[in-house]
Protein backbone atom coordinates (compact mmCIF):
# COMPACT_ATOMS: atom_id res chain seq x y z
CA UNK A 1 0.00 0.00 0.00
CA UNK A 2 1.20 3.52 -0.96
CA UNK A 3 0.92 6.31 1.98
CA UNK A 4 -1.37 9.02 0.96
CA UNK A 5 -0.61 12.14 3.09
CA UNK A 6 -2.84 14.11 5.06
CA UNK A 7 -3.32 17.77 4.20
CA UNK A 8 -0.55 19.64 3.76
CA UNK A 9 1.01 18.55 6.58
CA UNK A 10 3.96 16.24 7.06
CA UNK A 11 1.75 13.47 8.19
CA UNK A 12 1.14 10.83 5.41
CA UNK A 13 -0.71 6.92 6.47
CA UNK A 14 -1.76 3.98 4.55
CA UNK A 15 -5.20 3.74 3.31
CA UNK A 16 -6.60 1.70 5.78
CA UNK A 17 -5.99 2.40 9.37
CA UNK A 18 -7.40 1.09 12.56
CA UNK A 19 -10.12 2.54 14.70
CA UNK A 20 -9.70 1.62 18.17
CA UNK A 21 -12.67 2.89 19.87
CA UNK A 22 -14.44 -0.76 20.31
CA UNK A 23 -11.54 -2.21 22.58
CA UNK A 24 -12.93 -0.07 24.92
CA UNK A 25 -16.48 0.18 24.69
CA UNK A 26 -19.70 0.85 22.66
CA UNK A 27 -19.81 -2.44 20.88
CA UNK A 28 -20.64 -4.41 23.77
CA UNK A 29 -18.07 -5.07 26.97
CA UNK A 30 -14.03 -3.97 26.44
CA UNK A 31 -11.77 -6.52 24.67
CA UNK A 32 -9.62 -7.90 27.68
CA UNK A 33 -6.11 -5.91 27.45
CA UNK A 34 -3.96 -8.75 27.13
CA UNK A 35 -5.99 -9.66 23.78
CA UNK A 36 -6.38 -6.03 22.85
CA UNK A 37 -2.43 -5.42 22.67
CA UNK A 38 -1.78 -8.76 21.26
CA UNK A 39 -4.16 -7.10 18.30
CA UNK A 40 -2.77 -4.17 18.11
CA UNK A 41 1.14 -5.43 17.95
CA UNK A 42 -0.52 -7.74 15.00
CA UNK A 43 -1.78 -4.50 13.64
CA UNK A 44 1.75 -2.67 13.36
CA UNK A 45 3.65 -5.80 12.45
CA UNK A 46 0.67 -6.43 9.45
CA UNK A 47 2.24 -2.35 8.37
CA UNK A 48 -1.06 -0.62 10.29
CA UNK A 49 0.38 3.27 10.74
CA UNK A 50 -2.49 5.09 11.44
CA UNK A 51 -4.51 4.56 14.64
CA UNK A 52 -7.26 6.84 15.64
CA UNK A 53 -8.96 7.35 19.31
CA UNK A 54 -10.34 9.49 21.57
CA UNK A 55 -10.64 11.42 25.40
CA UNK A 56 -13.91 10.21 25.22
CA UNK A 57 -13.80 6.30 24.55
CA UNK A 58 -13.74 4.51 27.88
CA UNK A 59 -13.14 7.80 29.21
CA UNK A 60 -9.61 7.89 29.04
CA UNK A 61 -9.11 4.02 29.12
CA UNK A 62 -8.64 3.79 25.11
CA UNK A 63 -5.87 6.02 25.03
CA UNK A 64 -3.89 4.30 28.18
CA UNK A 65 -4.62 0.96 26.08
CA UNK A 66 -3.00 2.62 23.05
CA UNK A 67 -0.05 4.56 25.28
CA UNK A 68 0.63 0.71 26.33
CA UNK A 69 0.31 -1.36 23.27
CA UNK A 70 2.28 1.00 20.95
CA UNK A 71 5.34 2.04 23.53
CA UNK A 72 8.42 1.93 21.27
CA UNK A 73 6.48 2.02 18.08
CA UNK A 74 5.09 5.24 18.75
CA UNK A 75 8.02 6.57 16.03
CA UNK A 76 6.57 4.21 13.66
CA UNK A 77 3.27 5.24 13.44
CA UNK A 78 0.73 8.43 13.58
CA UNK A 79 -1.82 8.53 16.42
CA UNK A 80 -4.89 10.42 16.25
CA UNK A 81 -6.90 11.62 19.09
CA UNK A 82 -10.05 13.98 19.60
CA UNK A 83 -11.24 16.35 22.47
CA UNK A 84 -14.38 18.23 23.03
CA UNK A 85 -16.93 15.86 24.16
CA UNK A 86 -17.20 15.90 28.16
CA UNK A 87 -17.97 12.79 29.63
CA UNK A 88 -18.67 12.18 34.26
CA UNK A 89 -16.15 9.77 34.78
CA UNK A 90 -18.94 7.96 37.29
CA UNK A 91 -21.82 7.86 35.21
CA UNK A 92 -20.01 8.25 31.72
CA UNK A 93 -22.72 10.34 30.85
CA UNK A 94 -21.96 12.87 27.95
CA UNK A 95 -21.91 16.54 30.14
CA UNK A 96 -21.77 19.04 26.71
CA UNK A 97 -19.36 20.30 24.14
CA UNK A 98 -16.38 22.07 25.08
CA UNK A 99 -14.28 23.58 22.31
CA UNK A 100 -13.05 26.65 24.79
CA UNK A 101 -9.22 27.12 25.60
CA UNK A 102 -9.20 25.74 29.51
CA UNK A 103 -11.03 22.76 28.37
CA UNK A 104 -8.34 21.83 25.31
CA UNK A 105 -5.51 22.30 27.06
CA UNK A 106 -6.43 20.17 30.06
CA UNK A 107 -7.68 17.40 27.17
CA UNK A 108 -4.57 17.69 25.22
CA UNK A 109 -2.38 17.27 28.78
CA UNK A 110 -4.46 14.68 29.75
CA UNK A 111 -4.00 12.68 26.20
CA UNK A 112 -0.23 13.05 26.23
CA UNK A 113 -0.11 11.36 29.63
CA UNK A 114 -2.58 8.60 28.70
CA UNK A 115 -1.06 7.87 25.21
CA UNK A 116 2.58 8.42 27.01
CA UNK A 117 4.45 10.69 24.51
CA UNK A 118 5.08 14.46 24.28
CA UNK A 119 3.86 14.93 20.91
CA UNK A 120 -0.03 14.57 19.57
CA UNK A 121 0.46 13.44 15.59
CA UNK A 122 -3.37 14.50 14.92
CA UNK A 123 -5.27 16.38 17.21
CA UNK A 124 -9.28 16.52 16.07
CA UNK A 125 -11.51 18.75 17.67
CA UNK A 126 -14.22 15.74 18.18
CA UNK A 127 -17.53 18.07 17.91
CA UNK A 128 -17.74 21.18 17.33
CA UNK A 129 -18.63 23.80 20.28
CA UNK A 130 -21.71 25.78 19.57
CA UNK A 131 -20.90 28.36 22.41
CA UNK A 132 -16.87 28.71 21.31
CA UNK A 133 -16.02 29.90 17.56
CA UNK A 134 -13.88 27.92 16.00
CA UNK A 135 -11.69 30.53 15.36
CA UNK A 136 -10.76 30.56 19.02
CA UNK A 137 -10.46 26.95 19.21
CA UNK A 138 -8.11 27.09 16.42
CA UNK A 139 -5.93 29.66 17.68
CA UNK A 140 -5.40 27.63 20.74
CA UNK A 141 -4.51 24.78 18.40
CA UNK A 142 -1.89 26.44 16.82
CA UNK A 143 -0.46 27.92 20.07
CA UNK A 144 -0.33 24.08 20.91
CA UNK A 145 1.36 22.97 17.91
CA UNK A 146 3.87 26.20 17.92
CA UNK A 147 4.57 24.92 22.07
CA UNK A 148 5.17 21.28 20.11
CA UNK A 149 2.37 20.01 21.94
CA UNK A 150 0.41 18.38 18.69
CA UNK A 151 1.71 17.90 14.42
CA UNK A 152 -1.60 18.60 12.89
CA UNK A 153 -5.06 19.77 13.35
CA UNK A 154 -8.10 18.00 12.58
CA UNK A 155 -11.89 18.28 13.06
CA UNK A 156 -14.72 15.66 13.40
CA UNK A 157 -17.81 15.81 11.64
CA UNK A 158 -17.89 19.57 10.94
CA UNK A 159 -19.64 21.65 8.35
CA UNK A 160 -17.80 23.17 5.41
CA UNK A 161 -18.94 26.22 6.60
CA UNK A 162 -17.07 25.42 9.66
CA UNK A 163 -13.63 23.94 8.35
CA UNK A 164 -13.36 27.06 5.99
CA UNK A 165 -13.32 29.13 8.81
CA UNK A 166 -10.95 27.23 10.27
CA UNK A 167 -9.07 26.67 7.28
CA UNK A 168 -8.49 30.71 7.12
CA UNK A 169 -6.74 30.79 10.74
CA UNK A 170 -4.44 27.43 10.15
CA UNK A 171 -4.55 24.66 7.56
CA UNK A 172 -6.21 21.62 8.77
CA UNK A 173 -4.64 18.61 7.96
CA UNK A 174 -7.88 16.17 8.27
CA UNK A 175 -11.43 15.69 8.59
CA UNK A 176 -13.01 13.32 9.82
CA UNK A 177 -16.99 11.86 9.30
CA UNK A 178 -18.71 8.99 8.24
CA UNK A 179 -18.34 7.76 4.71
CA UNK A 180 -19.33 4.50 3.43
CA UNK A 181 -21.69 2.94 0.45
CA UNK A 182 -24.33 3.70 3.42
CA UNK A 183 -23.41 7.49 4.51
CA UNK A 184 -23.10 9.96 1.54
CA UNK A 185 -24.61 12.92 2.63
CA UNK A 186 -21.08 14.51 3.12
CA UNK A 187 -20.60 14.62 -0.79
CA UNK A 188 -23.09 17.81 -0.73
CA UNK A 189 -20.66 20.17 1.10
CA UNK A 190 -17.76 18.88 3.27
CA UNK A 191 -16.44 16.66 0.99
CA UNK A 192 -16.13 19.43 -1.94
CA UNK A 193 -14.89 21.49 0.67
CA UNK A 194 -12.11 19.40 1.51
CA UNK A 195 -10.79 19.09 -2.01
CA UNK A 196 -10.91 22.76 -2.12
CA UNK A 197 -8.91 23.73 0.89
CA UNK A 198 -6.37 20.53 0.24
CA UNK A 199 -8.13 18.62 3.29
CA UNK A 200 -7.70 14.93 4.07
CA UNK A 201 -10.63 13.24 4.71
CA UNK A 202 -10.94 10.55 7.27
CA UNK A 203 -13.28 8.31 6.78
CA UNK A 204 -14.97 6.84 9.98
CA UNK A 205 -17.54 4.00 9.84
CA UNK A 206 -16.29 2.92 6.37
CA UNK A 207 -18.24 -0.33 7.07
CA UNK A 208 -21.75 1.11 7.78
CA UNK A 209 -20.98 -0.28 11.63
CA UNK A 210 -20.26 -3.55 10.67
CA UNK A 211 -23.61 -3.98 8.37
CA UNK A 212 -21.80 -3.80 5.25
CA UNK A 213 -19.56 -6.63 6.00
CA UNK A 214 -22.35 -8.77 5.33
CA UNK A 215 -21.99 -10.92 8.66
CA UNK A 216 -25.55 -9.74 9.92
CA UNK A 217 -28.58 -12.00 10.47
CA UNK A 218 -31.33 -11.09 8.04
CA UNK A 219 -33.92 -11.61 11.30
CA UNK A 220 -31.90 -9.47 14.19
CA UNK A 221 -28.87 -8.20 14.87
CA UNK A 222 -27.88 -10.66 17.41
CA UNK A 223 -26.07 -7.68 19.45
CA UNK A 224 -25.13 -7.26 23.16
CA UNK A 225 -27.48 -5.20 25.51
CA UNK A 226 -24.44 -2.84 25.44
CA UNK A 227 -23.59 -2.07 22.21
CA UNK A 228 -24.75 1.11 21.01
CA UNK A 229 -25.72 0.35 17.83
CA UNK A 230 -29.00 -0.73 19.20
CA UNK A 231 -29.84 3.27 19.63
CA UNK A 232 -29.09 3.41 16.02
CA UNK A 233 -32.22 3.98 13.59
CA UNK A 234 -30.70 1.99 10.98
CA UNK A 235 -30.53 -0.98 12.79
CA UNK A 236 -34.61 -1.24 14.37
CA UNK A 237 -37.44 -2.83 13.08
CA UNK A 238 -38.38 -2.42 9.27
CA UNK A 239 -35.50 -0.40 8.45
CA UNK A 240 -33.46 -2.72 9.31
CA UNK A 241 -34.99 -5.73 7.44
CA UNK A 242 -34.35 -3.35 4.43
CA UNK A 243 -31.08 -2.46 5.11
CA UNK A 244 -29.79 -5.51 5.32
CA UNK A 245 -32.02 -6.47 2.23
CA UNK A 246 -29.33 -3.72 0.52
CA UNK A 247 -26.32 -5.75 1.28
CA UNK A 248 -27.04 -8.53 -1.18
CA UNK A 249 -25.32 -6.37 -3.18
CA UNK A 250 -22.35 -5.90 -2.11
CA UNK A 251 -22.24 -9.73 -1.46
CA UNK A 252 -22.56 -10.42 -4.87
CA UNK A 253 -19.84 -7.60 -6.25
CA UNK A 254 -18.07 -9.34 -3.67
CA UNK A 255 -18.54 -13.01 -4.50
CA UNK A 256 -17.66 -11.43 -8.70
CA UNK A 257 -13.99 -10.52 -7.26
CA UNK A 258 -13.66 -13.57 -4.77
CA UNK A 259 -13.33 -10.66 -2.00
CA UNK A 260 -15.60 -10.14 1.28
CA UNK A 261 -18.08 -7.49 1.03
CA UNK A 262 -15.97 -5.05 4.14
CA UNK A 263 -13.20 -5.61 1.34
CA UNK A 264 -15.65 -4.20 -0.99
CA UNK A 265 -16.97 -1.29 0.88
CA UNK A 266 -13.19 -0.18 1.79
CA UNK A 267 -12.11 -0.48 -1.54
CA UNK A 268 -15.59 2.10 -2.98
CA UNK A 269 -14.69 4.67 -0.36
CA UNK A 270 -10.66 4.67 -1.40
CA UNK A 271 -11.36 4.80 -4.70
CA UNK A 272 -13.64 8.50 -4.23
CA UNK A 273 -10.41 10.31 -4.26
CA UNK A 274 -6.93 9.66 -3.29
CA UNK A 275 -7.12 12.27 -0.40
CA UNK A 276 -9.26 9.42 1.53
CA UNK A 277 -8.37 7.33 3.82
CA UNK A 278 -10.15 4.94 6.32
CA UNK A 279 -10.20 4.19 9.45
CA UNK A 280 -12.51 0.97 9.89
CA UNK A 281 -12.73 -0.57 13.48
CA UNK A 282 -12.34 -3.96 14.34
CA UNK A 283 -11.29 -5.66 17.30
CA UNK A 284 -10.10 -9.14 15.23
CA UNK A 285 -7.22 -9.78 13.96
CA UNK A 286 -8.43 -11.80 11.10
CA UNK A 287 -11.01 -9.00 10.38
CA UNK A 288 -7.47 -6.83 10.24
CA UNK A 289 -6.49 -9.00 8.30
CA UNK A 290 -8.93 -9.26 5.49
CA UNK A 291 -9.62 -5.29 5.71
CA UNK A 292 -5.37 -4.66 4.79
CA UNK A 293 -6.26 -6.35 1.22
CA UNK A 294 -9.42 -4.16 0.44
CA UNK A 295 -6.28 -1.56 -0.89
CA UNK A 296 -5.30 -3.77 -3.87
CA UNK A 297 -8.90 -4.53 -4.81
CA UNK A 298 -10.07 -2.58 -7.95
CA UNK A 299 -13.72 -1.94 -8.66
CA UNK A 300 -15.08 -1.66 -12.00
CA UNK A 301 -17.07 0.97 -12.84
CA UNK A 302 -19.99 -1.20 -13.27
CA UNK A 303 -19.28 -2.17 -9.69
CA UNK A 304 -18.87 1.22 -8.57
CA UNK A 305 -22.69 2.38 -10.24
CA UNK A 306 -24.27 -0.29 -8.52
CA UNK A 307 -22.79 0.69 -5.08
CA UNK A 308 -23.22 4.23 -5.56
CA UNK A 309 -26.93 3.58 -5.79
CA UNK A 310 -27.41 2.15 -2.30
CA UNK A 311 -27.37 5.32 -0.22
CA UNK A 312 -30.98 6.17 -1.48
CA UNK A 313 -32.22 3.38 -0.56
CA UNK A 314 -30.83 3.46 3.04
CA UNK A 315 -33.14 3.79 5.85
CA UNK A 316 -33.03 5.69 9.21
CA UNK A 317 -30.45 8.24 9.68
CA UNK A 318 -26.94 7.31 11.13
CA UNK A 319 -27.29 8.50 14.30
CA UNK A 320 -30.38 8.73 16.58
CA UNK A 321 -29.78 12.35 17.85
CA UNK A 322 -27.86 14.34 14.63
CA UNK A 323 -27.97 17.40 16.83
CA UNK A 324 -23.83 17.44 17.94
CA UNK A 325 -23.27 16.65 14.08
CA UNK A 326 -21.97 18.56 11.56
CA UNK A 327 -21.72 21.96 12.88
Amino acid sequence: MQNRPLGKSPLSVQPIGLGCMGFSEFYGNPTDEKDAIATLHAAVDLGIDHFDTAEMYGIGANEKLLGKALKGHMREVTVATKFGIGRDKETGAVTGLDGSEAALRASCEGSLMALGVETIDLYYQHRMDPQTPIEETMGVLVDLMKEGKIRAIGLSECSADTLRRACAVHPVAAVQSEYSVFSRDIEDGILPACVELGVSLVAYSPLGRGMLTGQYNREETGLSASDYRNLSPRFKGDNYAANIALVDVVKTIAAGHDAHPAQVALAWVLAQGSHIVTIPGTTKLSNLKSNIKAASLTLSNDDLAQLEALSAQVKGDRYGDMSAVNR
